[in-house]
């Protein structure tokens, strides 16, 4: 907006709207009051000092009359022209206080195993680095710094980042820092080479004789890991099954990572699930199938099996990989795999549907045979 002289009565009727936005004073240049959707206004400074940006709270517009809030704001930018230094201005919000204003806020957003992940990265690898910051004073090069500082953790440095940059889109919205000044923008994530592990025909051969041999002794964990390979599920949504989702042939899932949503099962899938005896409202005990205490029993049979199976690194969630192969193998397309996997994004679904070697040498074979002819 074109600047315009503040007044209190000026001030006094700005009125918030759905996106934050600024009103620079027509008298004294670099200063003026930004407009949140909460309604909280705040005056601020801004301006470049020796090449550097400068965006920095002045005060709250409900405790500052006009006048002090410019003669404050002129003292600050005078302090700046004379190389003193960025001086902190009186109650200036820092950085520990809007993240957790934006966990607050985000508790109706993320769910539960979601929130308790992003804490973690908070308290562990961004609060010790920015914790007694002004939210104002982080930018690209403090953030550039401390995703360099993490070098040695590449994943959780890559986690890590978005947790940060919903902070500093918080404290935006807040009027806190200035409209699309998010530091973390156009920060590279690490490089990091992808899994593309899924089972070979023989690899599945091999699980299936062992899953055989030990039905007998482990008959729950086998029909997870059979359930796992023969619907493309993701482990949490397996082994927190009800009999009261399993109807008309369909797993009728309450809530994935996606939300709610179907799972078409075949008959091999159905005769697994009915091949197990009705004991109470879950399908898996909790010993069995994984919470609690039994998680790692399930972790534990699934390295045994693979020890015995040959099959190398792989993991259980490879198995989910390998379900999304096999159906792009029998000429599904990746809209189709992406509704059996329960994908919201097509580009998640494509890097689940690794096409094997062989199918990319017989690719190259047949567009060869055509073009060569």
């Amino acid at each position: 907006m074109p600047p315009a002289n503040l007044t209190d009565a000026r001030v006094a009727a700005l009125r918030p709207r759905k996106v934050p936005y600024d009103i620079r004073d027509g008298k004294l240049r670099g200063f003026g009051v930004r407009v949140p959707p909460s309604g909280r206004k705040r005056f601020f400074i801004h301006c470049q000092h020796r090449g550097e940006r400068i965006w920095k709270i002045v005060g709250d517009a409900g405790d500052l009359s006009i006048a002090e809030a410019r003669s404050l704001a002129g003292g600050m930018l005078a302090a700046i022209r004379r190389g003193e230094g960025v001086p902190c201005a009186p109650g200036e919000t820092l950085f520990e206080a809007v993240a957790e204003a934006t966990f607050r806020r985000h508790e109706r957003l993320w769910k539960p195993g979601t929130m308790r992940v992003n804490r973690n990265y908070l308290s562990k690898r961004i609060l010790p680095h920015f914790a007694g910051r002004a939210i104002a004073d982080i930018d690209n090069r403090d953030v550039r710094n401390w995703f360099s500082s993490l070098h040695a953790t590449p994943v959780s440095a890559d986690r890590s980042m978005p947790v940060l940059s919903v902070i500093m889109r918080e404290a935006e919205a807040m009027g806190l820092r200035p409209e699309g000044s998010n530091p973390c923008r156009g920060i590279r994530r690490n490089r990091r080479k992808g899994r593309e592990r899924f089972l070979s025909d023989d690899e599945i051969r091999r699980l299936s004789a062992r899953l055989a041999a030990y039905a007998g002794r482990y008959p729950e964990q086998v029909a997870i890991v059979r359930l796992l390979l023969l619907t493309g599920c993701r482990k949490g949504e397996i082994l927190t099954l009800r009999w009261s989702d399993y109807r008309e042939g369909h797993l009728f899932l309450r809530d994935s990572k996606t939300g709610p949503r179907t799972v078409w099962l075949s008959r091999p899938a159905r005769d697994v699930l009915d091949g197990i005896e009705r004991k109470g409202s879950w399908v898996f005990t909790p010993s069995s199938a994984g919470r609690h205490s039994g998680k790692q029993r399930l972790h534990t049979f699934w390295d045994r099996v693979r020890a015995e199976a040959e099959l190398g690194d792989a993991r259980l969630h490879d198995l989910r990989h390998t379900y999304a192969s096999h159906a792009l193998r029998s000429g599904e397309t990746v809209l189709v795999i992406g509704r059996l996997l329960g994908h919201a994004d097509p580009e998640t679904t494509l890097k689940y549907a690794h096409p094997a070697d062989a199918m990319v040498a017989e690719a190259a074979e047949r567009v060869g045979a055509v073009l060569g002819n």
